[in-house]
């Protein structure tokens, strides 16, 4: 097999071993937050062993993000991750409603100065 044929080759399954090597997580992490988030649901095979999907490594980047990155508690992120998203809409969100209240505040001084 050459190089670009490998290239081409994409992994569909990966062990528990691999994605904690992935995110630098421990495996008993990755149990614990199998356990506590519901959409995670990595198959497992007759051994027992869990079977990461893509789908399961883009979920747990998500997970990453919110716990590792931004600080949020596990009930925290289930509640982000319910709302479908990762916690950047809502500091946007808040960044925007900040600029349009002090717009606001700006023009109501503007007009008590007039009165």
């Amino acid at each position: 097999m050459s190089v670009s044929e490998k290239e081409e080759t994409k992994k569909l399954f990966f062990t528990i071993s691999e994605v904690s090597e992935m995110f630098e997580l421990n495996a008993s992490t990755l149990r614990f937050w199998e356990k506590e988030f519901e959409l995670l649901k990595p198959s497992k095979n007759k051994k027992g062993n869990r079977t990461f999907t893509q789908k399961d490594i883009d979920y747990i980047s998500k997970i990453v993000e919110l716990v590792k990155q931004k600080g949020f508690t596990i009930q925290g992120a289930k509640e982000q991750l319910k709302k479908g998203g990762t916690g950047t809409q809502t500091l946007s969100n808040t960044a925007e409603v900040i600029a349009k209240l002090h717009s606001i505040k700006n023009k109501l001084i503007d007009l008590k100065d007039k009165i």
